[in-house]
């Protein structure tokens, strides 16, 4: 092995703030594995988290492993911990979480690399159980079905103290009888066996385990600040977000518990991130802005809403030092709007516009989709209409990004169609065209990859071959590996029939499938469907009738909101 390695390994550990550094003697070795570079891995708040569930256990140790500490990595970069500096073989169970579909190709890579079979099929019990969870896999894990033993289906915090229950009985299991034991799991898709759709497991109380910054390093983009979820989920209803499906119900830490985090976190930084779908929904924004500041918080937020927006987060904001504003209208005509169910106005996006400059920022931002089901020319035209306005109120720094659309599996626009990529190519050199002269930057994702993530997003099982066929990530590969196995991206990209078997059924968000086919019809009508309301309505069956009850009863049961958070222990004092 080059001993290069196991330096920058030991001497990332040594610069951290927080990692967890056991001893292997009788403890359940679990490798948590990022398909990513350490400073993308240690940006995600998923990360820490489940560093965090598996370390509480005083009879686990979890050590972390990327796919480089560069990116790219280099060739003779070896896969191994970074607490240790050991091999993925030496670990009882591999534990993979993937936020995004074009890592598919890295995890193959590390496995490929680190001597693995790839193919669960040609690993006895003598290998580690390799499992996934994250929201790429959590909403369609087929692509992977035949490379993993396990899918996580659901939130980490339920579904990891009964997995390390069984993996501690199944270490030396024939794998049939392993399997059959994990499949008992609530929330877990075994695929080699597993029959009915497996139903996502949520957490009904985010109080009681806030998901904040465990592990502090100067080597990642937000190093210098503690990330708090202030809220998970959100009820808005775009019909294009994944994630505002996939965590449904929007659960709310308290004002108390998020000060309560913060101020642990103030005990190393000064910056305190505030992480959600969309920040300025939290019930509490005002309050949490003007509290942390009085703290001598600077603050930084993840997402915001316009409709409305938070004035005392923005000013929080501005104080704090921040040179950007991001807002993300993600349509310019009020048609598409209404189609993608983004109850927001011109004039709510513009007074965002106006508070940005009110408060001086070096830049302001602005996200928009291109491609989007049902989009026109006259759509696209409307976005750049909308961004030239607000160049007319804002005189600095301004960049907009176009991001080519991608369907998602369990969305309410999971049937429909992506744009052909010479569409997505040419609405995106329109917008270029009309605003560069006007001194506003323009940015998008290649639309080529676009297409392969679309591909990933709504593939089957036949796709596990193809990322297995491939010698190297570049297009060029894939097509190539496609062609092999007799695929091309059109088989994927395509409108479905509502009434095809679709690959991700196997797995249930709790969303229903009819409540997606009604919002669809919706959409085509360009009527609008009304947002969660704070607790529980049970109409698209993401929520349970006890949750349903509690939220309705808050008051009268007597909430111990922030309770928690005075007894917050993090992993770094």
């Amino acid at each position: 092995m080059n001993y290069r390695y196991i330096d920058q390994a030991k001497k990332i550990v040594r610069q951290e703030e927080g990692a967890v550094i056991k001893n292997w003697g009788g403890k359940l070795p679990v490798a948590l594995v990022w398909p990513n570079s350490y400073r993308v891995g240690m940006s995600s708040l998923a990360l820490h988290i489940l560093y965090r569930l598996f370390n509480d256990e005083p009879d686990v140790l979890c050590e972390r492993v990327f796919f480089g500490y560069q990116q790219p990595p280099h060739r003779d970069e070896p896969i191994i911990s970074l607490e240790s500096q050991r091999p993925l073989e030496e670990f009882a169970a591999i534990a993979v979480t993937v936020s995004y579909e074009i890592d598919y190709f890295n995890i193959v890579h590390i496995l490929k690399r680190a001597g693995f079979p790839p193919l669960a099929a040609d690993r006895d019990s003598s290998w580690p159980m390799l499992i996934a969870g994250g929201p790429a896999v959590y909403t369609n894990p087929e692509p992977l079905a035949d490379i993993f033993d396990a899918f996580a289906i659901g939130e980490a915090e339920v579904i990891v103290p009964p997995l390390i229950d069984v993996l501690w009985g199944i270490s030396d299991a024939p794998r049939l009888e392993a399997y059959e034991r994990l499949a008992q799991i609530e929330g877990l898709y075994v695929p080699a066996i597993s029959q009915a759709s497996v139903q996502r497991v949520w957490v009904k109380n985010v109080e009681t385990r806030p998901t904040v910054t465990q592990i502090y390093t100067p080597n990642t983009e937000f190093g210098n600040r503690t990330l708090i979820e202030i809220a998970r989920g959100c009820g808005r209803g775009c019909r294009f977000c994944l994630a505002g499906y996939l965590y449904r119900p929007m659960r709310e830490l308290h004002l108390d518990a998020v000060l309560g985090v913060a101020r642990h976190g103030l005990k190393h930084h000064d910056r305190i991130g505030l992480v959600s779908a969309a920040v300025s929904d939290h019930s509490w924004i005002d309050e949490i802005a003007i509290e942390l500041r009085k703290l001598g918080a600077r603050l930084t937020a993840s997402s915001m809403r316009v409709d409305p927006i938070s004035e005392p987060l923005i000013k929080g904001l501005a104080e704090s030092g921040n040179q950007n504003l991001t807002i993300a209208p993600e349509a310019g005509s009020i048609r598409m709007r209404k189609f993608i169910n983004k109850s927001q106005s011109d004039a709510q996006i513009l007074h965002a516009v106006e508070l940005a400059a009110k408060y001086k920022f070096p830049q302001i931002k602005m996200y928009f989709m291109v491609g989007q089901p049902s989009e026109q020319e006259e759509d696209v035209e409307a976005i750049a209409d909308l961004v030239l306005r607000a160049r007319q109120i804002f005189p600095r720094n301004m960049a907009m990004n176009a991001t080519p659309y991608v369907p998602k599996a369990q969305t309410t626009f999971q049937w429909m169609a992506m744009h052909s990529i010479e569409t997505l190519e040419r609405r995106i050199k329109y917008l270029q065209k009309r605003l560069s002269p006007h001194g506003i930057t323009v940015r998008s994702d290649s639309p080529l990859w676009a297409a392969v993530e679309g591909t990933l997003a709504r593939g089957d099982r036949r796709l596990g071959r193809v990322l297995l066929r491939m010698k190297k990530t570049n297009l060029r590969e894939w097509h190539k590996a496609l062609v092999a196995e007799g695929l091309s991206q059109d088989d994927f990209l395509r409108e479905r029939a509502q009434d095809e078997p679709l690959p991700w059924d196997v797995v249930n968000i709790g969303v229903s499938k009819a409540f997606f086919s009604w919002d669809l019809r919706r959409a085509h009508r360009l009527d609008m469907t009304q947002a969660c309301p704070p607790a529980g309505c049970l109409k698209c069956s993401a929520c349970d009738k006890e949750w349903a009850f509690r939220e309705n009863h808050k008051e009268a049961l007597g909430p111990n909101m922030g309770a928690y958070a005075n007894n917050f222990i993090p992993l770094v004092e």
